[in-house]
């Protein structure tokens, strides 16, 4: 379980975000921020957000879903309906008093609903207004659904991997959308910064298409400014521009995954008398299929804990290859604390991946599981001034939703 929350405030305790995303990228920057303790009010529609009802792997939970509920805690819930004219004139209110707006609607959304950054400087000149989008906020391209597998195909990536001729893979993970969540995050922080020195608001766009190409800086660098082609070869190899061995092999238990590592030193350790003589930054390309299928058959020979007991003191780079359950028993992770447990009020106890970065004087932290749909509608429009009749007016009127009492 997390420990009790530090008497300090989060590094940035006293901002406020207003987070009017969906689905993956910016939900979790959203929840980036608030775990360093900004107050972000999640604003959603009266029947809640997309995610709410899409639940990743079919893990549906009690009342919130985990996919949900993994992008969106520290976060309150204000279910409002921005087509009415009452719910924009709530969600003008909140804008006049925040520091942050994030957003990824489809293109042309934001000007229909009058929440675009235009409309929003003339309530707040200093709003940090962040648009995530799949392309670009025009040309070709704006209309396509920006969705992670369909921006790992574009970006090139899939054919760095793998065997000629076989299928191109998709990374293990979201990539895109993960990448994405921390581009904007840490473009929130340099507007910020920016304002904190100037007193100026501005208008920050990321989207998905740039973020995947400019994170593959040196691989695309290489294709460009070197010429050297993207051509996989027969055997499955891990990466293109990366020498052979270099992947992942089968042991006799499990899966080896081996990198750059001396040719004599490995033939030594394996018993493959013809990488005696082999120079790595020549062999390893000129002769990366037979170097391939040697190390693979000599890996089959033994377990995974047998080559690492091996490998690892001769200084090569190897480890194992984990399943999820490998990882989250992991000394390191553990020594890390990378994972943490708190109590939900509604999904009992929630073991999730914790925070990538640490302050020694104002640590992440988690104030609040994700909430519910509008669970703090009423604490929130409380808090601009409306009193108890009028929210009630609201909720009756359908304009907001709340799941308080």
């Amino acid at each position: 379980m997390t420990e009790p929350r530090p008497a300090a405030p989060g590094i940035l305790s006293g901002y406020r975000v207003l987070d009017c995303s969906i689905a993956m990228a910016g939900p979790f920057a959203g929840q980036r921020l608030g775990d360093l303790g900004a107050d972000v009010i999640k604003v959603e529609p009266t029947g809640g957000e997309w995610q709410r009802h899409a639940a990743a792997g079919g893990a549906k939970g009690n009342k919130i879903n985990v996919s949900f509920l993994s992008l969106n805690r520290n976060k309150r819930s204000l279910a409002v309906d921005l087509k009415a004219p009452e719910g924009r004139e709530l969600l003008y209110r909140l804008v006049a008093e925040s520091d942050v707006f994030l957003q990824n609607y489809r293109p042309g959304v934001a000007a229909r609903l009058g929440v675009d950054y235009e409309s929003l400087r003339e309530i707040n000149p200093g709003l940090v207004y962040v648009s995530i989008s799949g392309y670009g906020e025009d040309g070709p391209y704006r209309d396509r659904p920006g969705q992670d597998l369909l921006l790992q195909a574009l970006s090139g990536a899939m054919l760095s991997a793998g065997a000629e001729g076989s299928p191109p893979q998709a990374a293990g993970q979201y990539l895109v959308d993960a990448v994405t969540a921390s581009t904007a995050f840490e473009a929130v922080l340099a507007a910020l910064l920016h304002r904190e020195r100037t007193g100026e608001g501005q208008q920050v766009t990321v989207n998905m298409l740039d973020v995947i190409t400019t994170l593959q800086m040196q691989e695309i660098s290489v294709f460009t400014m070197g010429n050297v082609p993207q051509e996989r070869s027969e055997q499955p190899h891990a990466h293109v521009y990366i020498r052979a061995p270099y992947g992942a092999f089968a042991t006799a238990d499990g899966y080896l995954a081996l990198a750059m590592p001396h040719m004599p030193t490995l033939g030594e350790l394996i018993d493959e008398p013809s990488f005696a003589d082999m120079d790595g930054e020549v062999d390893g390309w000129t002769r990366r299929d037979e170097i391939y299928v040697a190390v693979a058959d000599k890996l089959r020979t033994r377990t995974t804990a047998e080559w690492l007991e091996l490998m690892q003191p001769a200084g090569l780079w190897v480890a194992p290859v984990y399943s999820y359950a490998d990882l989250v028993d992991d000394e390191q992770i553990a020594h890390n604390g990378t994972l943490v447990e708190y109590e939900h009020p509604t999904e009992g106890v929630v073991k999730t991946p914790g925070f990538p970065y640490r302050f020694s004087r104002t640590p992440a932290r988690i104030d609040r599981g994700a909430p519910q749909t509008g669970e703090h509608t009423r604490e929130i429009l409380h808090g601009l001034g409306l009193v108890d009749d009028e929210v009630a007016g609201l909720l009756a009127a359908g304009v907001v939703a709340s799941t308080e009492a």
